[in-house]
């Protein structure tokens, strides 16, 4: 299994703007549950500490494997949200690593967005 971390910093010149921008970024990725193969968990969180270092919004998934990443990089409901969000983001970083699947299931909350 591999988990794809992205963190975004995104638009907007007043508080309530860049909130928004947040919240339409979360509902986005969120529309992709159900709909990407191997897509195992897919979790979205928006930032509540406001320190300047901070982004705004992370991105958490876990995927069956490598290939399936690579597939989803590719998908055409990932293309959508791409480009539905193209203008929002100023910054952007990413981390995949693999993670152990029985690791993963002792640690998650009962409220995690499982996929599987």
């Amino acid at each position: 299994m591999i988990r794809h971390i992205v963190m975004w910093r995104v638009r907007g010149d007043d508080e309530p703007t860049r909130a928004a921008n947040a919240a339409r970024v979360k509902r986005e990725f969120e529309s992709l549950i159900g709909r990407v193969p191997g897509l195992l968990h897919l979790e979205v969180g928006l930032d509540e500490s406001r320190v300047d270092y901070a982004c705004d919004v992370v991105l958490v998934t876990d995927f069956d494997s490598r290939e399936a990443l690579a597939a989803y990089a590719e998908h055409p409901e990932h293309l959508r949200v791409r480009r539905a969000l193209a203008d929002l983001r100023t910054e952007r970083h990413q981390v995949d690593y693999p993670v152990d699947p029985l690791v993963r299931a002792a640690a998650s909350p009962a409220t995690s967005r499982s996929l599987a």
